[in-house]
């Protein structure tokens, strides 16, 4: 079989419950619907971790956040850590990458052999930040973001404006590649920002959702009710008290930005399909992590409830993969690497045993056949060195879905359990329930096993101290960036 082409586009906080094909008859979302109906749509897919970093560097190399070392924001991946884009120029392909990657160190490129356009941070622990202007702070878990929201513009969305020409003006290159007789398979992977807070919108957009949008379904529990820790992290993040107004606002600009991404998806596929690139090309849209928009009270991501830990998850290759199929089995953002390795025809990372290197698996078969044998079953971890000033308390967290099960351990407090037929909402913690002991003892061993949070906290710490060293190094001498992508703090405004 000849190697197909390959289309990957990753975006940063999308919930998936805000699209039209995920259910959302709200939010208008025609492009990744379209693809969705040329393809298959995995309904339980999942990050390893709610958080960007380490979600993204699992991506890269198939491996939870335990298994390399990367857990926070300021994480390094080491350089000689195979991904897949090594994998797939291994394999023969011309690798692109554009946009957003969000990886800390020195090799910002991960394989690639190419990058356009870049991050709009610093590469470095402690290198030279930057700054949103006049949405300074909306970028972070912090109340900041709901207060300054609503319509304007963000420097997110000017980064991904140029992410989509970019991509654009690589087409026309491609088309010429292609043409050749000998021509490579080409990997394009598009990064973009959106819809990730400040949670700013086009005014037009902000208008059309603001009155149309609905209510969370969930509101936030009273506090004597709240599991403790999610008490703790709205008390750190100053969110127990968001205003109606605040909320509809806020939620209002994240469908506009929404619908802003959905656009630039269109715009890239649609220079593609013009030139003829689309044939024999699987084209792959996940998101990194979720966002919860006010849901039980909670923003961002940083937790385990859906809207935070689930990722959309679409896979169109005409003629080998079904069109306008569902998935119903539990996957992983860590499946996405093997199965890229294995559409390009590419090796797998093996030990001596031939046991796999990585935690993923490869989903080419159940993409094409959904009766296709698949251990139903993923994790997903959070775990926090303090060392963000935003974020001082350290944890150890870890979740499990099993089956219609969802177990969270935290470390330190309580333990929570769902059964997510029976309650997709989460609204009834069952692990105090005698009649789910039995069960929760079996969940929480799968949880721990290879998986040690005083082990954790231990290698956390020793990171920590090495990465004080680092920034410190960053902050003297203000080491250059590469492939950056420069903020102009006059590009963020808020509409009167």
């Amino acid at each position: 079989m000849k190697q197909p082409n390959i289309i990957y586009i990753l975006t940063d906080q999308h919930n998936p419950f805000i699209t039209g094909c995920y259910g959302d008859d709200i939010v208008r979302t025609p492009n990744l619907d379209r693809l969705a109906s040329q393809g298959v749509v995995f309904d339980n897919a999942y990050t390893p971790s709610p958080i960007c970093v380490p979600a993204r560097m699992s991506l890269l190399t198939g491996c939870y956040p335990h298994n390399q070392d990367c857990w926070t924001n300021s994480d390094i991946l080491p350089s000689g850590r195979p991904t897949f884009a090594h994998a797939l120029g291994a394999a023969g392909y011309a690798t692109r990458l554009v946009g957003r990657m969000h990886s800390i160190g020195p090799d910002q490129l991960r394989g690639f052999s190419e990058r356009f356009v870049g991050d709009h941070s610093t590469n470095w622990v402690g290198g030279t930040p930057h700054s949103l202007g006049v949405l300074t702070g909306t970028s972070g878990p912090a109340r900041v973001s709901i207060d300054k929201s609503g319509a304007g513009q963000s420097s997110y969305e000017v980064h991904d404006r140029d992410v989509v020409k970019s991509c654009q003006d690589l087409s026309t290159i491609i088309a010429a590649e292609q043409a050749a007789p000998d021509a490579a398979p080409f990997f394009l992977h598009v990064g973009l920002m959106l819809p990730h807070q400040p949670y700013v919108s086009n005014a037009e957009l902000f208008d059309y959702y603001h009155d149309r949008i609905p209510d969370p379904e969930t509101n936030s529990p009273d506090a004597e009710d709240e599991h403790p820790y999610l008490r703790d992290w709205k008390e750190l993040t100053d969110t127990t008290d968001i205003s109606p107004d605040d909320m509809r606002r806020a939620r209002a600009a994240y469908y506009g930005l929404v619908e802003t991404t959905d656009r630039m998806i269109g715009d890239i596929l649609e220079s593609y399909r013009e030139k003829g690139l689309l044939e024999n090309t699987l084209v792959i849209y996940v998101s990194d992590h979720g966002d919860q928009i006010g849901e039980r009270g909670l923003w961002w991501k940083q937790t385990f409830y859906e809207q935070s830990v689930r990722v959309p998850m679409i896979m169109s290759w005409p003629g080998k993969m079904p069109a306008g199929e569902r998935r119903s089995q539990i996957v992983n953002l860590v499946d996405i690497a093997p199965t890229l390795v294995d559409v390009a025809q590419g090796d797998q990372p093996t030990d001596d045993d031939e046991k796999p290197e990585i935690d993923g698996a490869s989903l080419l078969q159940l993409a094409i056949d959904g009766t296709a044998p698949w251990e139903n079953e993923t994790f997903s971890e959070y775990c926090t060195d303090g060392m963000n000033k935003r974020m001082p308390q350290k944890v150890q967290q870890r979740m499990i879905r099993s089956g219609p099960w969802k177990l969270v351990y935290y470390h330190g407090y309580p333990s929570q359990l769902f059964n997510l037929e029976d309650d997709p909402l989460e609204m009834h913690d069952l692990v105090a329930d005698p009649q789910h002991a039995d069960l929760v003892n079996l969940l929480q061993e799968k949880i721990l096993q290879g998986w040690d949070p005083d082990e954790i906290s231990r290698k956390m710490e020793q990171n920590r101290r090495q990465k004080t060293i680092l920034s410190e190094w960053g902050q003297q001498t203000k080491p250059s960036d590469t492939y950056r992508w420069m903020i102009e703090t006059n590009d963020n405004w808020l509409n009167s």
